[in-house]
Formats: C-alpha cells, sequence, structure tokens
C-alpha cells in the first residue's frame, strides 16, 4: 500500500519542534527562513495510509487566502518568515479526492538554482512562491512528488481574487506568484489543472507580449488564454498560449522564474524557459514562465 503524506504542520521554535516529534512528526531538515535571520522554521509532515494531501498552495497576502478559506483548505497557522522583514506568508493544504487529485508522497525544499533545476530532472512539481518573499536570504522553493506521475492538461489566470474558490473546486492549482509582482496593477496569477493521462496533456506553452508574437502564435495553432498578465500596468498586452501537438512529449510541471540568474542552469537541466518577460513595459520584477516535459 502507498504511503502518502496525511499530515503538515510547522515548527518556529525548539519547544513545537520537541511537541511534534513526541507527537509521530516527521521533520523536512532545511530552514525556511535560511539566510534571511530569523526564527528557525521547519516544515513536519506524518504519512500513511490514511486520507492523503493532494494540494499545498501558499499565500502572502489576505486576498490570497479568500478563495482557499472557502474551498476548505486548511491553514497552518504559523508565518514562515517570522523573525524577518519578510511577507506574511502561510502553507495551507487540501486532502481531495476525483480525476484532478493525486496524493503528495514527497515533499521537499531546495535553496538554490542547482538544486531547483535536479528536482525537475526527478519529477518533482515547484511552488513558484519563495518563502524568504521580501526576506532576504536564500531563494527558498517547495517541491512535492505525487504517487502516479501526473501531467499539465489545463492552463488559465485570473486577475481577481473572486473566481479563485471555483477555480480550487474545479481542481486548479494556483501558481503562487502575481504575474505584476512590483508592477502595480491587477492582482494576476496563473493556474494549471493536472491529469495522469499523458494522451490529455497540453505538450507547449508560451507567451506573447507584442502583436506580432500574438499573431505568430494564433498562426502557429496554439490557444490563448483571454486574461492580460499585465492587466492595469503601464506595460503591453502580455498572454499565456498553449498547445497539444499528438506527436510532442507531455508536459509535466510549470512554474515561474524570477531568478534570471537561474536561466541557463535550468536551460541546461532541459527546462524550457520562455524569456518574453511578464512585466514588459513596467517597472515589475523580470517573471519568465517555465516548463518540463517529460523525459518518456
Amino acid at each position: 500500500m502507498a504511503t502518502y503524506i496525511t499530515e503538515l504542520d510547522v515548527s518556529t521554535d525548539p519547544a513545537e519542534e520537541q511537541h511534534l516529534q513526541s507527537n509521530g512528526f516527521k521533520k523536512i531538515n532545511i530552514n525556511l527562513n535560511q539566510g534571511a535571520g530569523g526564527k528557525a522554521i521547519y516544515l513536519w509532515y506524518k504519512n500513511g495510509p490514511a486520507k492523503p494531501i493532494t494540494r499545498v498552495q501558499f499565500t502572502f497576502t489576505d486576498g490570497m487566502a479568500s478563495g482557499l478559506i472557502e474551498a476548505g483548505y486548511k491553514k497552518i497557522d504559523k508565518n514562515l518568515n517570522a523573525g524577518t522583514r519578510g511577507d506574511v506568508t502561510h502553507l495551507w493544504y487540501f486532502r481531495g479526492s476525483g480525476e484532478f487529485h493525486t496524493p503528495i508522497v514527497k515533499i521537499d525544499f531546495t535553496t538554490d538554482a542547482e538544486g531547483e533545476a535536479e528536482k525537475f530532472k526527478d519529477d518533482w512539481e515547484k511552488s513558484a512562491c519563495n518563502l524568504n518573499r521580501h526576506a532576504g536570504g536564500n531563494l527558498i522553493f517547495a517541491w512535492v512528488k505525487r504517487e502516479k506521475q501526473t501531467y499539465i492538461c489545463n492552463v488559465s489566470a485570473t486577475a481577481s481574487y473572486g473566481s479563485d474558490a471555483s477555480f480550487y473546486g474545479n481542481g486548479y492549482i494556483r501558481v503562487d506568484e502575481n504575474t505584476n509582482r512590483s508592477a502595480g496593477g491587477a492582482n494576476v496569477f496563473i493556474w494549471y489543472r493536472q491529469t495522469t493521462d499523458p494522451k490529455r496533456a497540453l505538450t507547449d506553452l508560451n507567451i506573447s507580449t507584442n502583436d506580432i508574437e500574438y499573431q505568430t502564435l494564433q498562426q502557429q495553432g496554439y490557444t490563448s488564454v483571454s486574461v492580460n498578465l499585465n492587466e492595469k500596468t503601464r506595460g503591453p498586452p502580455v498572454y499565456l498560449w498553449h498547445n497539444n501537438d499528438d506527436g510532442a512529449k507531455p508536459i509535466q510541471a510549470m512554474s515561474l522564474l524570477l531568478n534570471t540568474h537561474a536561466v541557463q542552469v535550468y536551460k541546461k537541466a532541459g527546462v524550457s524557459v520562455i524569456e518574453r518577460n511578464l512585466n514588459t513595459g513596467n517597472a515589475g520584477s523580470t517573471e519568465f514562465l517555465c516548463f518540463y516535459r517529460s523525459k518518456a
């Protein structure tokens, strides 16, 4: 019988560590405040044959939490940036079922670009939320591995929080970084849904940042997501595009890359990085979409 991750918790001091250990939790020995000062913060988990956790999401604004609350996600009410100047960040999880929910069997963290690249190659999924967001220190990202291999079958985007609960209820995962980061404008997030059937998977993603790129992708048979990823900024419209070619390898994982120094490291590992800035034409952070195709 498969062993799933069934419970998660966070420690922010030695007393909490001792309590969790005495209650059968296992510690992931990576300080989630690494390099940023503040408290030593660790994630703990239990695994077993009980109902598995299928979703892990992060929030760094109150608005991001509203849809999670409505959808029944459980919040670990401990700030992952405690003791730093960084954004108040929380982990949420959910035990789902059905075709778009595949149990999580492992969770881990990376603290550098080389580690991130290796995780993609080993079939892990990356959260886009840097757990040291605005805190300085290492770029720390959470990763999950599932009971079965999954593939990206749908992508979408939202420019407000009003439909978040509906997206969660329909099996979508939010990419937990605002595509308008530091740009002002709307709170825009990309979403995706997974399948275990590679025949239903998307095989390519792309970005348009001007009319020529838009028309070219349209002529090549790509389908666009209707939401402008640059919504209400000074920049031009930016759109996410997807395609499904029967002869191409399916996409396993997707995320955002804000560390431009990691682009070549990612590419060397076989990760596709679309070097078209989602914040084109504004003063926001440089953000690239990245994805990893199946090796099979």
